[in-house]
């Protein structure tokens, strides 16, 4: 069983960037996805940093055009980034990375 983080923090994203220039660990994701199936890729270093995890995105929009928005947990401690963590998008609309 992991320990409890209390202080849980926000980064929001339309594009690929940086979750938080320092440790961190990523808890959970809240994505809207695009018109087209595609991922989040979470890594530790930024950019071209290790990746540590890579999510599928299904396709987004309903039979009326409308983006559909999705969470992801992640179990126990979460996704550790040792020196910073990253967020690549692709084909993901907006997305809110929790992390503590």
């Amino acid at each position: 069983m992991g320990t409890y983080i209390s202080n849980v923090k926000t980064t929001n994203l339309a594009a690929s960037g940086a979750i938080f220039a320092g440790p961190c660990r990523v808890l959970g994701i809240y994505y809207v996805s695009d018109t087209t199936a595609g991922s989040i890729t979470i890594k530790d270093g930024g950019s071209s940093g290790t990746t540590i995890a890579v999510f599928a995105t299904p396709l987004g929009a309903g039979a009326a055009g409308n983006e559909i928005a999705r969470y992801i947990p992640i179990p126990g401690d979460g996704l550790l980034c040792r020196t910073s963590g990253y967020a690549t998008l692709t084909n993901v609309d907006k997305v809110t990375i929790f992390y503590g």
